[in-house]
């Protein structure tokens, strides 16, 4: 997953839920030196209005479908998925959520089962 060849971006939504877990001072400085190094390069994914507004339409799907949509992590989680594919990139997670969305949302996103960490 991490390699030479491989170009990473954070979502910008990825960073707001990163924050929300740092809880000690060393982990905010952490996550305050990764924030840095991903805007420096420019690589951090920030949903547009149009992504917003597709994001309202994949959730309206997936209640259609019966699921439930009022929790903020999968709405977190749409918004993840289609800045991934807005920028053209495989998500790798090991969120069961994202699979669902990928069958909504159609073509353009691949979702790749993360390794567990050992």
């Amino acid at each position: 997953m991490v390699g030479r060849d491989l170009v990473r971006h954070l979502a910008a939504v990825v960073a707001m839920e990163l924050r929300v877990g740092a809880s000690t001072l060393p982990a905010r400085r952490a996550l305050d030196k990764l924030l840095r190094a991903y805007r420096a390069s420019s690589r951090v994914v920030v949903p547009s209005a149009a992504l917003y507004d597709e994001a309202g339409r994949v959730l309206r799907k997936l209640r259609e479908s019966g699921r439930e949509i009022r929790h903020a992590a999968l709405v977190n989680d749409v918004l993840i998925a289609l800045c991934a594919r807005s920028v053209g990139a495989t998500l790798y997670t090991r969120d069961e959520d994202h699979r669902v969305i990928r069958d909504v949302v159609g073509n353009g996103l691949e979702v790749v089962p993360a390794a567990t960490p050992s």
